[in-house]
C-alpha cells in the first residue's frame, strides 16, 4: 500500500492475525454469505470536526457536542480497542486535544480529507483485495476514519468484529488512502481464511517453540497485503506514495539478502530454543516490523519471486499454509537467480524442511 500502517498497528495485526487466527474462529462463513461486506462510518470524525467548526466561530460548545462525540460509534470501539491493549483512553485528555490550537487549525484540511475519504468505493477496494486471496475468504469490515492524537492506523476485532481504524491524514492523497485501504482490507480477508481449520488445528497440537516458528510466519502477511495493494508483481508497492517514501522502500529492498538471513537466525532461534517464552519471542520478532521492516520487504519479495515463478494462485496457496512456503521460495530463487545479475539469497534446507514436516530432524548441518 502506498501508506502503509505504523508500528503500532503492526503489533495488533500480529496479535490478531497470526495469534487469533489459529483457531477455528477465523474460518469462512456460510457459502450464503457474500464476500464482501464493508461500511464506512464516520461518526467520530464528524463529531470531532462539528466541535471544531463552533469553536471557529466562536460558539459555546456544549456537553451535548461531547456526549455526540463519546457516544459515537467510532469512538466507542477506540476506546475498547485501547482499553483492550492495556492503554486507557481518557475522556478529559481527549476533551484537551480537541480543544487544542493546532488541531482547530487544521479543521478545514481534515475536513476535505473525510470528504475525499467518503468518495472512495470501499467495497470496490474489498474486490481489488480479495484477488489476492483464496476464493473462500470473506471481507466485512467497518471502516472507522478517526481524529486522533495518535497517528497511526490499525485493525481491531478481526475474528468477531472485524475493524480498520484509519488516521485521518490530511497530508495523504485520496489515491494513497485507498492504497492503504486495499492493505488493510486484505488483512481482513486473510483472516477469515488463512490457515484453513485442517492446518490451524495441525500447528496446535505442534511443541510449542515448532508452533511459535510457524505462526511467526504469519508475519509475512504483511508483504503479501503489500503485493495485494501494488496490484501485481511488477507494480511498485509505493507507486502512489511520495518520492520519500519510495526511497526509503527501495533502500530497504535492496537490503532483501541480509535481511532475509537475519529473519533466518529468528526463525532458527526459537526453532533451536535460544528463544523461549512469548515475551522474548514477541520482542525479538517486533523488531523486524518497524516502519516498514523486514516482515514487509522480505514478505513482498518472496510473494514476487514466488508469482513469476509458480502463479498466482500457487503463491496465494503458499501464504495461506505457510508451511512450505520457504521451500517453494527457494526453488523459485534458484530458478531467479540463472536471470538476475544479483543472486537471491535463500533460506537453510533445515529450517525449510523442519518448517514444512512441523518437526526438527536431526541437527542443522
Amino acid at each position: 500500500m502506498a501508506a502503509q500502517p505504523g508500528p503500532g498497528m503492526t503489533l495488533v495485526l500480529l496479535l490478531l492475525l497470526v495469534a487469533s487466527c489459529l483457531v477455528p474462529t477465523c474460518a469462512a462463513g456460510p457459502a450464503t454469505t457474500p464476500a464482501v461486506q464493508v461500511s464506512f462510518i464516520g461518526d467520530e470524525a464528524d463529531a470531532v470536526l462539528s466541535i471544531l467548526t463552533k469553536r471557529q466561530a466562536g460558539e459555546t460548545i456544549v456537553e451535548a457536542d461531547w456526549q455526540r462525540l463519546f457516544s459515537s460509534e467510532g469512538y466507542v470501539r477506540l476506546k475498547k480497542r485501547e482499553l483492550g491493549m492495556g492503554r486507557a483512553l481518557d475522556d478529559a485528555e481527549f476533551r484537551a486535544f480537541v480543544h487544542s490550537d493546532s488541531l482547530v487549525a487544521r479543521a478545514a484540511a481534515l475536513e476535505e480529507t473525510l470528504r475525499q475519504y467518503r468518495r472512495v468505493d470501499v467495497a470496490a477496494a474489498a474486490r481489488e483485495a480479495m484477488v489476492y486471496l483464496p476464493k473462500d475468504a470473506r471481507i466485512r469490515a467497518r471502516i472507522y476514519p478517526v481524529i486522533k492524537p495518535k497517528e497511526n492506523s490499525f485493525v481491531f476485532d478481526v475474528p468477531s468484529d472485524p475493524a480498520i481504524f484509519l488516521y485521518l491524514n490530511p497530508d495523504e492523497s485520496k489515491e494513497k488512502f485507498e492504497n492503504t485501504l486495499v492493505h488493510e482490507l486484505h488483512h481482513i480477508g486473510y483472516g477469515s481464511s488463512c490457515p484453513p481449520k485442517r492446518v490451524a488445528d495441525e500447528i496446535a497440537r505442534l511443541p510449542e517453540n515448532e508452533r511459535s516458528a510457524l505462526e511467526w510466519l504469519g508475519a509475512f502477511g504483511e508483504g503479501f497485503a503489500m503485493l495485494a495493494a501494488a496490484g501485481g508483481p511488477d507494480l511498485h508497492p509505493h507507486a502512489r506514495s511520495g518520492a520519500a517514501e519510495r526511497a526509503r522502500w527501495d533502500a530497504d529492498v535492496a537490503n532483501f539478502n541480509r535481511d532475509l538471513k537475519r529473519l533466518e537466525a529468528f526463525f532458527l532461534d526459537v526453532l533451536e530454543k535460544r528463544l523461549i517464552g512469548a515475551e522474548a519471542i514477541q520482542e525479538a520478532g517486533f523488531a523486524f516490523f518497524g516502519e516498514q521492516g523486514p516482515w514487509y520487504t522480505v514478505g513482498w519479495k518472496m510473494a514476487v519471486v514466488i508469482e513469476k515463478d509458480q502463479g498466482r494462485a500457487r503463491m496465494i496457496r503458499l501464504f495461506c499454509d505457510e508451511r512450505d512456503l520457504l521451500t517453494a521460495y527457494n526453488q523459485a530463487a534458484a530458478r531467479y537467480d540463472r536471470k538476475a545479475k544479483k543472486p537471491l539469497a535463500s533460506w537453510s534446507p533445515f529450517l525449510a524442511t523442519a518448517l514444512s514436516t512441523g518437526a526438527t530432524r536431526g541437527s542443522r548441518p
